[in-house]
Parts: C-alpha cells; sequence; structure tokens
C-alpha cells in the first residue's frame, strides 16, 4: 500500500496527456465506489494513494506551473492518503443556491469537530486537517473539510467483518444525519489500510 506520492511518481505533462482521457474514466469509476452522501447537502469522498495521485496530475496538468507547482501540489495532497491505520475524507458541503449556502455554512461552525465513523460499539472522532481554521472566528463553516479517523487495530478487524455495522454520522445540532456504510463503500475502503 502507497502513502506517498513522491516526485518520481510525477508524469511528464507531454505524457500525461496521453493517458488522460483513461486515467480519468478509470478513477471516476473507482470514486464512485468510495463516494458517500449524508443528508441532502453533504457528501464525504474518501481518499487514497490513486485519488490524490489523480487530483495532482490534474492541477498540474491544467495550471502548468512547473517544477515549483509539482512541490507545492506534494505538499498540499500527501496529507490527505491514508497511512495505513486511518481513512481520509474530504467532506463537501453541496449546494448549488448561493443564498441558500451562505445561510447553512453561517449556522454550521464547528461541523468538523462533530463527525465520526461507529464501527460496531466503537467510535471513532474525525479529526480535522490542520492546514487552514475551517470555521471562521463569526462561526462560518467552510463549504470543504478534510477529515481523518485514526483506526486502532481492533477496529480495522471490526471495519473488515462484513457482519459489524459502519455507521457514518454528522453529529452538529443544525445537521444532524447518519448513514450505513453499503458493503460495496466498506470493501473499497479496506485497501486503505495496511495490513503488516
Amino acid at each position: 500500500m502507497l502513502t506517498a506520492i513522491t516526485r518520481d511518481d510525477i508524469m511528464d505533462m507531454v505524457d500525461y496527456a496521453k493517458v488522460r482521457k483513461e486515467r480519468r474514466r478509470n478513477i471516476t469509476k473507482m470514486k464512485r465506489d468510495r463516494r458517500v452522501a449524508l443528508g441532502p447537502d453533504a457528501t464525504f469522498y474518501f481518499e487514497s494513494y490513486d485519488t490524490m495521485w489523480h487530483q495532482i496530475h490534474e492541477m498540474l496538468y491544467i495550471e502548468r506551473g512547473g517544477e515549483e507547482q509539482i512541490i507545492d501540489e506534494l505538499a498540499a495532497y500527501n496529507p490527505l492518503i491514508p497511512k495505513g491505520r486511518e481513512l481520509v475524507a474530504t467532506l463537501m458541503f453541496e449546494i448549488d443556491e448561493p443564498e441558500r449556502r451562505e445561510r447553512f455554512l453561517a449556522s454550521l461552525g464547528g461541523v468538523e469537530e462533530k463527525v465520526c465513523l461507529s464501527v460496531g460499539e466503537e467510535v471513532i472522532r474525525a479529526e480535522a486537517e490542520l492546514d487552514v481554521d475551517r470555521t471562521s472566528v463569526d462561526g462560518k463553516a467552510s463549504s470543504v473539510h478534510f477529515l481523518h479517523f485514526p483506526f486502532s487495530d481492533e477496529c480495522v478487524a471490526l471495519f473488515c467483518d462484513p457482519s459489524v455495522k459502519v455507521i457514518l454520522a454528522i453529529e452538529h445540532e443544525k445537521y444532524p444525519h447518519m448513514t450505513l456504510l453499503s458493503e460495496t463503500v466498506r470493501v473499497a475502503l479496506q485497501g486503505d489500510f495496511s495490513y503488516k
């Protein structure tokens, strides 16, 4: 299991352009099983080495920032690759209507501290990526949050046991929602754990 993207993993953009269409098709298919909708406005996208490799290459392909950009993209996206005993998710609140989105996010401060995975009887609280504060001083939440779910060995075993229920939840008073993870999603995410 790969847990970091290095400079050697970055393709030349001329070569990437030749395989981009196929790579995009493959990653779209892979992401389908790593996506979890929660309530009417939240979606979790569980990240991996492959999703971050794709994201970095897309940023480089679109922006054409050269070697300096490569260093920046590696620094930005490597922390979002699971490190063997965790799941990592991008949580997005996706509301197309600007006024409703503004009102919604204004009341959602601290939501990044109210996310958890229940694996059987064990509760794993999400830890927000500390790159920037995702809740402003006036209590407005960002529409995007990067979350880590740290697992013990025991929780990994429970997660991989199909007889154990896994529930993803947001426990914020303004957005209390939960959902049972499907077997398809769980199988896809099991590859994020290192069994060494």
